[in-house]
């Protein structure tokens, strides 16, 4: 790689408010908001909106959707034409 071309990769928290889930990984993300780490140590810190600790793809809490009553609704508005 040519140096001084590529952005710093280093380490850093992902914060998913929601699922209250935090890990560290690494990137080359920035941010001005830092949190202190179970090491001791300070890293910058992501929030997130959502992450697999709070997706209901992947909690299970998904949301049923009502098929059988957009079906009717729609026969209703258009009639059953077959």
């Amino acid at each position: 790689m040519k140096p001084g071309i590529h952005p710093a990769y280093r380490p850093v928290v992902f914060r998913d408010k929601v699922g209250g889930l935090a890990f560290l990984t690494r990137s080359t993300v920035t941010s001005d908001r830092t949190i202190e780490w179970e090491d001791g140590t300070t890293y910058p810190v992501i929030d997130v909106e959502i992450s697999w600790a709070s997706h209901p793809f992947y909690t299970g809490q998904s949301r049923v959707l009502d098929t059988a009553g957009r079906v009717e609704r729609f026969r209703q508005r258009y009639g059953d034409r077959h």
